[in-house]
């Protein structure tokens, strides 16, 4: 039961998190495009890392300005949702969209030559 609470109060976070970073006024934040990928809050509700991803931009900028944002986006997380208490907020850059990316382009750069299809077919492998 507790498990299925916090699952909720995650999604809440990351739903609320995504509005909130559109109106952050720093623009090392407002200027790359940032994606919450995850919200894990701790069973107690005193600390929550928040998982992000960017393409844009220089990483270690955006780290600086969310660190820099985090009391207003604490402040607007605290007015939207009805906790008793507001997390305190870690951002951790998650690469796995990056990655995944990057690995979907070497996929598609992959050719396959004539040579190849040909053997295939004379060893009966298709």
């Amino acid at each position: 039961m507790a498990n299925y609470r916090r699952g909720r109060i995650n999604d809440e976070v990351q739903r609320e998190l995504a509005s909130i970073l559109r109106d952050v006024k720093d623009p090392r934040v407002s200027g790359a495009f940032v994606s919450i990928t995850a919200v894990d809050v701790t069973p107690d509700l005193k600390f929550a890392k928040i998982y992000y991803s960017s393409l844009m931009g220089d990483k270690k900028e955006l780290a600086k300005g969310l660190r820099a944002a985090s009391g207003f986006i604490r402040s607007q997380i605290a007015q939207r949702l009805n906790l008793r208490i507001t997390p305190e907020l870690t951002f951790i850059l998650d690469d796995s969209v990056a990655h995944g990316a990057h690995i979907s382009k070497l996929l598609n750069s992959i050719t396959f030559s004539e040579d190849f299809e040909e053997n295939e077919e004379e060893n009966g492998e298709e």
